[in-house]
């Protein structure tokens, strides 16, 4: 009994350092080079394997474990680590899903909807956020899977800043997939990753 006891909280305690590892940048993962009409407009083109599946590994319930930068393009170094769960399922005869994330921020509920669609002309998915602390609808990041690995971007505007925002889906371990959030203030020269999570399927 002792050694089953002994053998669990190792498991345990590994699970916990794998998590605790993903919740950084992975730097094995390269960043695509971002392209830009004549405009300044981001031209996004999907990858040959593009699928209105590639999010099927997100169906169902799952814990969710977050490190998230206190300020972002400050030069901070502190973070704020949370757990959240998150119910995710299929709509629209598979050519979408949606999830929920519910969380405590500061002793206060807090939940975040995801809406994501696939367009099946263009091959690229959209994808929507919206908190309940805003009440406003994010602009979409919009992109695609290659080798299970998402990279979708956007312009937006962060403190008075125009940015590109940049959400990023590690497939790779369907188990224990990891979602993260960067942004560059200088068109994609550089990047700073403000948010990370590592989800654990519920079973």
């Amino acid at each position: 009994m002792r050694y089953a006891i002994s053998v669990l909280l190792l498991a345990i305690g590994n699970l916990a350092q794998a998590q605790k590892n993903a919740l950084t940048n992975d730097e094995s993962l390269l960043i695509p080079q971002l392209k830009f009409d004549i405009n300044g407009e981001l031209v996004i083109t999907a990858s040959t394997t593009s699928s209105k599946n590639d999010f099927d590994f997100l169906v169902g319930k799952w814990k969710m474990y977050h490190r998230k930068l206190n300020k972002r393009l400050e030069n901070c170094k502190d973070w704020t680590e949370f757990e959240s769960t998150d119910e995710n399922h299929k709509i629209l005869n598979g050519m979408g899903d949606v999830d929920r994330l519910s969380a405590t921020f500061d002793g206060e509920p807090f939940e975040g909807f995801t809406l994501r669609l696939f367009n099946p002309k263009t091959k690229l998915w959209s994808l929507y956020w919206v908190a309940s602390n805003t009440g406003v609808l994010d602009p979409p990041v919009v992109g695609s899977f290659e080798n299970q690995v998402g990279h979708f971007f956007t312009k937006d505007v962060f403190n008075g800043k125009k940015i590109i925002m940049m959400f990023r889906w590690d497939a790779r371990d369907k188990e224990n997939p990891v979602w993260s959030q960067a942004f560059s203030p200088d068109n994609g020269k550089t990047w700073e990753w403000n948010w990370f999570n590592v989800s654990t399927r519920i079973r």
